[in-house]
């Protein structure tokens, strides 16, 4: 059986997990601190990581930063509070399999991490191949919702305007989203839906992994390199390379990435000769690239020959009932269960809520929901707690203000807008990029604002 990391600070939490694991067969290794976590993993060999999200000397996160430098990737799984669900969505794209809220449902658990044992993703890769997946794709994606709301109906228009073509493409979006959806559809669409479709998650690569996986490496070029290596660029000639999260590559890697993209070459780490290769490249990100200063200009403007922007799942409502439809659908195929309908209160949560981890949250609410749901009708009782007592809270006292502990722009009326930026601009010392991120905006919605409210 699986042998687990089980990281958790508190004890009386971590002890009744512990126990529920064992007795279903699994090994665990209990640790109460991001400094422990790091120490087990040096000295054992897990299948998978359970990580609170908040520890007494840290976040879980660190303990992947640790795993990552160690050029190790083994499936995690995030355990948070309610209110960190934007948090725990984010932090998918730095090699996080899943999420999981507390309080933490046995069944549900149980679910997540036979999924993630099984390598069952939703977007992730494998473990063996770097958090890598390499599919050739030859038949229009039948598993989604397109949409009939104003945003989709223009996301699909150009989609089918860009994908015939070979230009470069940037999908920006909030994290679950769907922009990998988005750069499947268009290479299904486009001229080379019979070759590969490589899909590399820029998030779980390090510095020294990054060269590797893309270009390729030659036997001992590096310690570890003990045989000849296929870049993903090679891999995916004549085909699709989407590269997830690209934002995340290093100063030194995307100078690389330039002459591979400018002059259709790629030179593996370590060898004397260059590959001529012939790849299309769709790129994603869900931060402001240039905004960050962290990121090549010339390389910017290289990948962005053709921008998509993948709305929100606040802002396609009009799809939404599509989508709880798509998913309830699924989750009954996956789980056995037969959920016909959903109870008024159920849908009024729904609508009222404002989805800030998007399809990727809802996908997980609905499987969570239909799991909870032993007959057709699922109620209320079967959404987490706090997502429901938040709503009803927010219902009751509707002109709740600002606070300093959950500052997101998105959850306050406009009315507090102008001060609650001033504030966080304040705290921030006034560095704008750090303010945005604080705000859970990006920077140029932050100037748009402040010129909207004369914020000097």
């Amino acid at each position: 059986m699986a042998n687990i990391l089980l990281v958790e600070d508190d004890t009386t939490f971590a002890t009744i997990l512990d126990n529920f694991l064992k007795k279903k067969g699994f090994d665990v290794v209990v640790k109460y601190s991001v400094k422990s976590g790091i120490e087990a993993l040096k000295a054992h060999e897990f299948q998978l990581i359970l990580l609170d999200y908040r520890l007494g000397d840290g976040i879980g996160l660190e303990v992947l930063d640790a795993l990552h430098a160690q050029d190790k990737v083994i499936p995690s799984v995030i355990m948070t509070s309610f209110n960190d669900v934007r948090t725990a969505v984010n932090a998918i794209r730095q090699g996080v399999f899943d999420y999981i809220t507390k309080p933490v449902n046995p069944d549900e658990l149980l679910m997540v991490v036979n999924e993630a044992l099984e390598g069952k993703s939703a977007g992730k890769a494998d473990a063996t191949s770097k958090a890598r997946k390499t599919r050739i794709d030859t038949t229009p994606g039948l598993d989604f919702v397109e949409g009939a709301s104003t945003a989709a109906r223009k996301l699909h228009e150009y989609i089918a305007l860009v994908a015939p073509t070979d230009m470069s493409v940037l999908i920006r979006g909030e994290s679950g989203t769907g922009k990998e959806y988005v750069a499947r559809t268009i290479h299904q669409k486009s001229k080379r839906a019979g070759k590969p479709f490589v899909s590399i998650d820029c998030g779980t690569l390090s510095k020294e992994l990054a060269s590797s996986e893309l270009f390729g490496h030659v036997k001992g070029s590096f310690t570890g390199a003990l045989n000849d290596k296929t870049g993903q660029f090679e891999e995916a000639t004549g085909g699709t390379l989407f590269l997830d999260e690209i934002g995340n590559l290093s100063y030194d890697v995307q100078v690389k990435l330039l002459r591979a993209l400018q002059e259709q070459v790629i030179q593996p780490v370590g060898a004397n000769k260059t590959i001529n290769v012939d790849v299309r490249v769709i790129a994603a990100t869900n931060e402001d690239l240039l905004g960050s200063g962290k990121f090549r200009e010339d390389l910017y403007h290289r990948i962005n020959e053709f921008e998509i922007i993948v709305p929100a799942l606040r802002d396609r409502r009009g799809d939404f009932q599509q989508f709880v439809d798509f998913f309830v659908r699924k989750a009954n195929e996956e789980l056995g269960r037969n959920v016909e309908e959903l109870a008024s209160e159920v849908k009024e949560i729904f609508n009222a809520y404002d989805w800030p981890g998007n399809l990727r949250e809802l996908k997980n609410v609905i499987k969570r929901m239909v799991l909870l749901s032993p007959g057709t009708k699922a109620e209320a009782s079967a959404l987490p707690e706090e997502m429901v007592y938040a709503i009803k809270r927010s219902a009751d006292a509707p002109a709740t203000a600002p606070s300093a502990e959950n500052p997101d722009l998105r959850l306050h009326s406009e009315a507090h807008e102008r001060k609650l930026i001033v504030d966080v601009l304040q705290k921030a010392k006034y560095n704008k990029s750090k303010a945005a991120q604080m705000l859970n905006i990006d920077r140029k919605t932050l100037y748009n604002k402040m010129e909207k409210y004369g914020i000097e």
